[in-house]
């Protein structure tokens, strides 16, 4: 029987019993202002973490132009935050 440390168990289990994607649209939701600064954060109205697809919601037109511009420098900051590849998809609403 392996032996694990019960880090690698918790992960065993996330992944196993499909709770990672769930924890990882938590996380995301939690840190989203550290991740995408202030201004983004307070004026985006929702997130919602997919099979890999980030969609985020916002009524300001000037935002979702920028967030357009700039989905792939977020796309990198939101995995380099998890550590590992979470979003390969980034829609703006």
């Amino acid at each position: 029987m392996p032996s694990y440390s019960i880090g690698e168990a918790l992960s065993l289990l996330l992944e196993k019993s499909k709770w990672k994607p769930k924890m990882q649209e938590l996380k995301l939701r939690t840190d989203w202002e550290q991740i995408a600064g202030k201004i983004v954060a307070k004026y985006t109205r929702n997130l919602s973490l997919h099979e890999g697809k980030l969609t985020i919601f916002t009524d300001v037109a000037a935002l979702k132009q920028e967030l357009l511009y700039g989905k792939a420098q977020l796309q990198e900051n939101i995995n380099k935050h998890f550590g590992e590849t979470v979003v390969k998809e980034i829609l703006v609403r």
